[in-house]
């Protein structure tokens, strides 16, 4: 089943919209979430470049602007219109970027200008959105960051592939 299967019909109660962008990689979502310019688009970015490098499946799902919505306990991410297949690019602006409809979320990124902690507690890597628990990285959104994120991604869902 397709993971925006039976979104439309949802009431508008059960789903939110909040300042945060998306991407699928794989079957798994990432958001990212953070201040205004706290890097969320250059992230996403730089993830969907380093996850086709290895020949994995990363698109855009939603920038700036994202959807969620609760179902059989899995939380869904969708593009908010008319922003779909956009993406802020800095210094150019927004420009067009492939994308998808939705994907389910598997993982939170944080982006903070506040280091992490270098060994967070338990409690820290856990985040709960429309009652629903996700793994959470936090981290400044530095150039090679997305390694990180890909590589917390991989580790957090990897009972599920």
């Amino acid at each position: 089943m397709r993971p925006d299967a039976g979104m439309a019909a949802m009431p508008a109660r059960e789903r939110t919209r909040i300042h945060a962008t998306a991407i699928a990689i794989g079957e798994a979502g990432v958001l990212i979430r953070g201040a205004s310019g706290s890097g969320k688009s250059t992230l996403a970015l730089a993830l969907i470049a380093l996850a086709a490098q290895g020949n994995r499946f990363a698109r855009l799902v939603a920038d700036d602007r994202v959807e969620l919505a609760a179902k059989g306990g899995r939380l869904v991410a969708r593009p908010v219109a008319p922003l779909e297949g956009i993406i802020e690019r800095r210094g150019l602006g927004l420009t067009p970027e492939p994308h998808t409809g939705a994907v389910v979320v598997r993982l939170i990124v944080d982006l903070s200008a506040e280091a992490p902690a270098r060994m967070p507690e338990p409690e820290d890597l856990v985040d709960s959105l429309a009652g629903i628990d996700l793994p959470r990285l936090r981290m400044t959104g530095r150039a090679g960051d997305e390694r990180l994120a890909l590589n917390a991604l991989d580790l957090f869902t990897e009972g599920e592939r």
